[in-house]
């Protein structure tokens, strides 16, 4: 069964940091691609970054290039999301997901007030 723990959501304030953790388990996590995605209030969830099975390849949204950082740990089945230079409209629900599959964590709260 295919499982995700999510940690280090909070509060934040502008210009603060932050890293994400999203750590896997019930399937072989160093053979799949997996990426974070957001869903602030109101709008539909997007997808933030993505990295490769081997870590060599990696995409991320236009708005958060330059301040966010994804890595993973094959060895203990994580993935971070380090972001820094955080503004308010980072503020959503930040959710880890198997590539190509309908496998979401359970998501994790970020908010930085304006």
């Amino acid at each position: 069964q295919v499982h995700f723990v999510e940690s280090g959501g909070g509060l934040v304030q502008p210009g603060g940091s932050l890293t994400l953790s999203c750590t896997a388990s019930g399937f072989p996590f160093s053979m799949y691609s997996m990426s974070w995605h957001r869903q602030a209030p109101g709008k539909e969830r997007e997808l933030v970054a993505r990295i490769s099975s081997g870590g060599s390849s990696i995409n991320y949204a236009d708005d958060v290039k330059g301040r966010f950082t994804i890595s993973r740990n094959n060895a203990e089945n994580t993935v971070f999301l380090h972001m820094s230079n955080l503004r308010p409209e980072d503020t959503a629900v930040y959710y880890c997901k198997r590539h190509a599959t309908a496998d979401w964590g359970q998501g994790t709260q970020v908010t930085v007030p304006s």
